[in-house]
């Protein structure tokens, strides 16, 4: 079972209190942008065996959005983050190069 710790509340809570939110960190079309930008921005998503950025909101408790970065073959949580953040903190991009060393980063 996933179990996220919630960065507003501070609550653990498992999967069943929390609702998805699909990938973090997608960069939104503006105005202006062309058709193919924005067809990519509502439907092309990364979908990787291995280190993940999501967006998760604490449905049964606080109702806040917030980021967690996860392994998606293993479900190893390397640590969630407030959702106003634009990039990954650094403490959790320490955390997964500690454990997965061969981990490249975000495109």
């Amino acid at each position: 079972m996933l179990t996220l710790k919630c960065p507003y509340c501070g609550i653990l809570c498992d999967e069943t209190e929390l609702a998805a939110g699909g990938e973090a960190h997608v960069k939104r079309a503006g105005p202006g942008s062309s058709d193919e930008a924005f067809e990519a921005y509502l439907f092309d998503r990364e979908n990787p065996m291995g280190v993940h950025f999501e967006r998760w909101r604490h449905a049964h408790g606080c109702g806040k959005w917030f980021l967690a970065a996860r392994d998606t073959v293993t479900m190893e949580v390397f640590g969630t983050y407030k959702a106003q953040t634009t990039e990954p903190p650094e403490e959790i991009v320490a955390a997964i190069r500690a454990r997965r060393p061969e981990w490249e980063g975000r495109a």
